[in-house]
C-alpha cells in the first residue's frame, strides 16, 4: 500500500474510534422492553430513570458531534419510552432527528440561534423535577453553542473577548476559565440549575479528557475562578470590553456568586462520563499500522504549544529515527494527539497577520521546512472534526517532495509560513485533506511515517 493511503486509513481508523453512533450505544441499555426487568444498579441509564419514579427524560447537549449523539440515543431508545431534548451543533453538521429537536448554530463564535436554543435548553430543565431525569450529550465546540451570557455581558461582548482569545496563542482550558465565568451555562451551571439527576455523556477534545475543561464543563464543577479569568486576560494583554472587565471585577470582589465547585452538594446527583478520547483513537490508528506490518507507537495525546515549534521537535525526532534507527527501527509510524496553538503575529505595520491555514497545515509546513526533503518520510496532520481553524479541509499531508513540488510552483514556503498561510501552500500542491464534518471531536491526529 502506498504511504498517503496507509496515512489516511489510519486517519479513518481514529475517526471510527470516536464515532458517536459507536460510543454511546454500549451507554445506553438494550431497545427490548426487557431490559425495563433487568436487576437494578447496573448503571444503565433506563435502570436509573425507573429508579428515579420513571418520569420525563429530556436530552440536551451541544458540540459537534451533538447531532450523531442525539441520533444515537433516538436509535437505541425504546419508542415506547418517552424521549424529548433539544441539542445544538455547528452550522452543516446536523442530522435528520425525530424526537430530539436540533439547532444549527455558530463556531467558533456564539451566535444568536446559538444563545435563543441555550436560552431554550435552560427553561426546558427548569420544567424537571427529582422524578426527572436529564441526559447530556456534550463534545467539542459546545463552549460557543451553549452560550447563554451572564447578566450585564451581552452577545457582541462574548464574542469580542472570545475573538482576542483565539487569535492570542491562548491554551483552550485557559479561553474556556473565561467562558466559564462569562456564560449562564458554564462551569458546572448547567447542570446546577437541574433537580432531576443529571448524567452527562462526553466526547473529549481537550487534553486531559477532564470534564471541566470540555466544553467549558456544564455538568463539571469549575475550580477556576474570577480570579483565574483576570489573570488569563492580563496575560495574553487583551483589550476586553468594559462590561467584561467589570463583570470579572464583581466577581472578584464577592458581587456576583462564583460558579460551582468541587464538592458543591449540586453535583450530588450528576455524572460525568467520558466515553470517546484521543488516547483511544490513536491507539485504533496504531493498531491499524499494525495490521499492514508496520510497528507504531503513540507518542502522547497530550501534545501543545506552537504548532510551528512543536514540529520542530518532531522533525529532529524523525530524522533521528531515519539516520541511526534510534529509538526505535524502520519502518515506523509516530502518532500523537493533543492540540497546538497557532499565534498570529504582527507585521511591520502592526497588524495581525490573516494568513488562511490552521494548527494542523501550520504543523506540516513547518515539519516540511525542517525535514528539507529527507527521504522517506511522510507525514499527516489533521483535526478529528474535519475543520482545521476555519478552513475547509480537516488538514493536509507532506511528502518528501512536498518542498520540491513548492519550487516548481515557485513558492516560498518559508515566507507562506511567517504569514500564517499554510494552506495556500497546500492547496497549490493538491495535498489538502477534506473529508467534510466528520460529527465528532477528539482534538487533533497527527502521524509521521517513517520508511
Amino acid at each position: 500500500m502506498n504511504p498517503r493511503a496507509l496515512l489516511l486509513n489510519s486517519f479513518y481508523a481514529a475517526l471510527a474510534a470516536a464515532d458517536p453512533l459507536r460510543v454511546v450505544s454500549p451507554h445506553l441499555a438494550s431497545v427490548s422492553s426487557r431490559a425495563l426487568a433487568v436487576k437494578q444498579h447496573e448503571g444503565c441509564i433506563r435502570d436509573r430513570i425507573r429508579d428515579h419514579g420513571g418520569g420525563r427524560t429530556l436530552v440536551v447537549g451541544a458540540g459537534k458531534a451533538a447531532a450523531a449523539m442525539a441520533q444515537a440515543v433516538e436509535t437505541h431508545w425504546p419508542q415506547e419510552m418517552p424521549l424529548s431534548g433539544i441539542v445544538l451543533t455547528r452550522y452543516g453538521h446536523g442530522l435528520p432527528l425525530e424526537r430530539i429537536r436540533l439547532i444549527e448554530a455558530g463556531h467558533p463564535l456564539p451566535d444568536e440561534g446559538g444563545e435563543q436554543g441555550a436560552r431554550a435548553i435552560l427553561a426546558e430543565i427548569e420544567k424537571l423535577g427529582a422524578g426527572d431525569f436529564l441526559l447530556c450529550l456534550l463534545s467539542g465546540g459546545g463552549s460557543s453553542l451553549l452560550s447563554v451570557p451572564v447578566t450585564g455581558i451581552s452577545l457582541a461582548d462574548l464574542c469580542d473577548v472570545t475573538t482576542q482569545l483565539l487569535r492570542s496563542g491562548a491554551a483552550i482550558q485557559e479561553i474556556n476559565t473565561i467562558r466559564k465565568h462569562l456564560s449562564a451555562t458554564a462551569g458546572g451551571r448547567l447542570a446546577a440549575s437541574s433537580r432531576a439527576p443529571v448524567l452527562a455523556l462526553i466526547i473529549s477534545d481537550v487534553t486531559g479528557d477532564d470534564p471541566t475543561h470540555i466544553a467549558s464543563g456544564p455538568c463539571a464543577p469549575d475550580p477556576t475562578t474570577f480570579s483565574d479569568a483576570v489573570a488569563v486576560l492580563q496575560h495574553y494583554k487583551i483589550n476586553a470590553p468594559t462590561a467584561v472587565t467589570e463583570t470579572l471585577r464583581a466577581g472578584m470582589e464577592g458581587r456576583i456568586r462564583e460558579t460551582p465547585k468541587p464538592g458543591d452538594v449540586v453535583f450530588d446527583q450528576v455524572e460525568n462520563r467520558v466515553i470517546a478520547t484521543a488516547h483511544a483513537s490513536l491507539t485504533a490508528a496504531a493498531e491499524y499500522f499494525r495490521t499492514q506490518g508496520i510497528p507504531a507507537v503513540v507518542l502522547g495525546d497530550s501534545v501543545t504549544g506552537e504548532a510551528r515549534e512543536v514540529a520542530k521537535v518532531f522533525a529532529a525526532m524523525a530524522k533521528e529515527v531515519q539516520q541511526h534507527g534510534q529509538p526505535w527501527k524502520l519502518p515506523i509510524a509516530l502518532i500523537s494527539g493533543g492540540e497546538t496553538t497557532v499565534t498570529l503575529r504582527e507585521n511591520e505595520q502592526g497588524y495581525k497577520r490573516s494568513g488562511r491555514g490552521g494548527r494542523n497545515t501550520e504543523f506540516l509546513l513547518s515539519l516540511a521546512i525542517e525535514l528539507n526533503g529527507t527521504a522517506n518520510i511522510h507525514a499527516l496532520a489533521c483535526d478529528t472534526d474535519g475543520i482545521d481553524g476555519t478552513e475547509n479541509n480537516a488538514g493536509a499531508l507532506i511528502t518528501p517532495d512536498s518542498l520540491r513540488h513548492a519550487a516548481e510552483r515557485r513558492m516560498n514556503p518559508s515566507s507562506l509560513l511567517t504569514c500564517n498561510n499554510a494552506y495556500a501552500f497546500f492547496e497549490a500542491l493538491g495535498d489538502l485533506i477534506t473529508t467534510g464534518p466528520t460529527r465528532t471531536n477528539v482534538n487533533d491526529y497527527r502521524v509521521i511515517l517513517i520508511l
